[in-house]
């Protein structure tokens, strides 16, 4: 019987040496206003829950499609791709940590902002790749010119988090021709918040680059149902990319878990991308909301950065 009280003694070097993620406090306690892990303040689609409610009996006894066929179709359709331009995962966190190990472990080091999602540097940690953090620009922006020297890939949030600041689609657009050779990922979670339901979209708006996959095929952009959908409790995310990135996550998830989205979860996403109006309604009043906050923060002299999120970056001159 090994004695030792260092149990940190069984591990292997890679887990010794990491820094992991710390998520955001689930706490118990009802009643509260949360607002730590940007969650929506307002719940699923009726229909969603209605999928859950009648989807919950005896074929639960089953595994899930392994591909989740009719969730693809139904994305598919919803962004006018096809089936094989999408990829399905367990949130948006295990297609970010597939993607990283389908397409960041080269010789080169990938480019990522320094202010950004926290988790992007644990995975480089987990699966050994290397990385260059560029700096924001003075104005807490992302500048692409910053992403033009040899990479191994590139990853940002757009809207980038902690910051809420978006890049316009004609940036991208530049950031893509710069790099052919590199897997560039956006990140969506937030591009839901970025403009109302009515808007329009040009080169100068932040909106989500998905069409861009159709034209650039090594760009792969990553969606998350847990903030616009409020499914944060449902763990449902995607990717949608050229076909052969597609196959690289698959090839990817088929060798870690073939079942990532439960029998619950697929149905009730399925009813929130086929209930449009209950999903734009809500993207509006959040985006209403968060400029009547914006305003309230100015009157009360807080500088807020421009946010495209659910969310504000703010600082004040006497905190």
């Amino acid at each position: 019987m090994n004695k030792s009280t260092d149990n940190s003694l069984l591990w292997s070097p890679l887990v010794n040496g990491l820094d992991p993620y710390v998520p955001g406090e689930q706490p118990a306690t009802q009643g509260l206003v949360k607002l730590n892990t940007n969650e929506s303040p307002y719940p699923p689609s009726p229909a969603a829950l209605a999928a859950i409610a009648d989807a919950a009996g005896e074929s639960l006894r089953l595994y899930p499609d392994p591909e989740s066929s009719r969730l693809k179709a139904v994305i598919a359709d919803y962004f006018s791709v096809a089936a094989d331009n999408v990829f399905v995962g367990n949130g948006s966190d295990e297609v970010l940590a597939h993607a990283f190990n389908a397409f960041f472990r080269q010789d080169l080091p990938i480019s990522f902002p320094d202010l950004t999602y926290s988790f992007y540097p644990v995975y480089c940690q987990l699966y050994n790749i290397e990385y260059n953090l560029i700096p924001l620009n003075k104005q807490f922006e992302i500048d692409v010119a910053d992403y033009q020297s040899a990479n191994g890939g590139i990853i940002f949030p757009n809207p980038n988090a902690p910051t809420g600041i978006g890049l316009a689609r004609q940036s991208i657009i530049d950031l893509l021709e710069a790099n052919p050779d590199s897997v560039v990922i956006v990140d969506e979670a937030y591009i839901d918040f970025s403009q109302p339901s009515n808007a329009e979209t040009s080169l100068e708006s932040v909106a989500s680059v998905i069409d861009l996959t159709q034209q650039y095929n090594n760009l792969l952009v990553v969606h998350t149902l847990s903030k616009s959908r409020a499914f944060a409790g449902m763990r449902v995310g995607y990717a949608i990319g050229h076909p052969h990135l597609i196959k690289g996550l698959q090839r990817v998830k088929n060798s870690f878990n073939s079942y990532p989205v439960d029998r619950l979860a697929e149905v009730a996403a399925i009813a929130s991308f086929q209930d449009e109006p209950y999903f734009q309604s809500v993207k509006d009043k959040v985006i209403a909301n968060r400029q009547c906050l914006v305003d309230g923060l100015s009157a009360l002299n807080f500088d807020c950065l421009p946010s495209s999120a659910n969310f504000v970056l703010v600082r004040h001159d006497q905190l």
